[in-house]
């Protein structure tokens, strides 16, 4: 049985927090989690784009869920993004991360670089063969990572033939269109969410949205103009939105997933904010803005630790 009841809100992508010479942090990763729950997030995402999965090992990313698991504890939802290549695989990845108590999982249509792609009929099969049997609900990530296409049209055969497939990510060009599209269908597919650092969040929400799926790096700011939207404060929550979305803007424009991992260090929630090679470090001046913009804001994040 598929548990049913809905997550909604902010479901940030959390890092993984590297030391100086590129291992694994896992004490890092706990902090940023307890840094989490604090801001009031509706639930953590791990291994996801954002996390640097395709630059960890398996033994790396099994560490990565165990610590998560362990450090959460069940104070908020976690949802671990399973995509591979290969059904079996993928399957394998979602089955371990419900056995070790993940409430859903995230998975990408298959894709290999920018040319092995998947037609709507193998894309089905596919996700037939990951749900069978898997006894938390899934999410499908439409992001432009993959070539493999998904429509609306598509997305909603998918929910509405796979039962466990609840939710979806929508983080591609008009965003909102599409979750216009999708919100015609509550009954299948009732829980969208936007990604891309909620650039596009109002319009998102307007659209029929349920959530935001942002990096960690104004959490605390993204749950309270959530918080306003659902309690029906729509002028505020726009509001705080516009007031937040420079520092947004730049860092999906200007920074990617570094950004979130230099404000975390600047505030001392994690020791070192550094990617894993070849993914580039921030430039100093580029770093330097962004940590201008976040203190400028007065952001949770440069706060929590001290």
């Amino acid at each position: 049985m598929i548990r049913s009841e809905l997550l909604t809100g902010v479901l940030p992508v959390a890092p993984t927090i590297f030391t100086a010479d590129e291992e694994l942090d896992l004490p890092g990763l706990r902090r940023v989690c307890d840094y989490l729950v604090d801001a009031g997030v509706a639930g953590i995402c791990i291994l996801a784009n954002y996390s640097e999965q395709f630059s960890l090992s398996d033994e790396e990313r099994r560490a990565v869920l165990q610590t998560t698991m362990e450090q959460v504890a069940g104070r908020v939802p976690v949802c671990v993004t399973t995509s591979h290549f290969s059904a079996r695989m993928a399957a394998d990845r979602c089955r371990e991360a419900a056995e070790r108590g993940a409430d859903l999982v995230m998975m990408m249509p298959p894709f290999f670089g920018a040319s092995l792609r998947v037609g709507a009929p193998g894309v089905i099969d596919y996700f037939e063969r990951v749900a069978d049997g898997l006894q938390i609900p899934i999410m499908i990530q439409d992001a432009p990572m993959s070539p493999t296409a998904l429509p609306a049209e598509l997305i909603v055969e998918l929910a509405t033939k796979i039962a466990g497939i609840r939710y979806a990510k929508i983080e591609v060009p008009q965003t909102a269109a599409k979750i216009a599209a999708l919100s015609r269908y509550p009954d299948v597919l009732p829980g969208i969410f936007d990604g891309e650092e909620a650039v596009t969040l109002i319009p998102d929400l307007q659209s029929g949205a349920v959530g935001t799926m942002s990096s960690v790096l104004a959490v605390r700011e993204l749950t309270s103009i959530m918080a306003h939207w659902t309690a029906g404060g729509q002028d505020r929550a726009e509001q705080e939105w516009e007031a937040l979305l420079p520092l947004l803007h730049y860092e999906n424009r200007q920074c990617g997933l570094a950004a979130a991992k230099a404000v975390l260090a600047a505030g001392g929630v994690i020791a070192d904010g550094r990617t894993r090679t070849p993914y580039p470090q921030l430039a100093p001046a580029t770093r330097d803005t962004l940590i201008s913009m976040a203190r400028k804001r007065d952001l949770f994040a440069l706060r929590w630790a001290a």
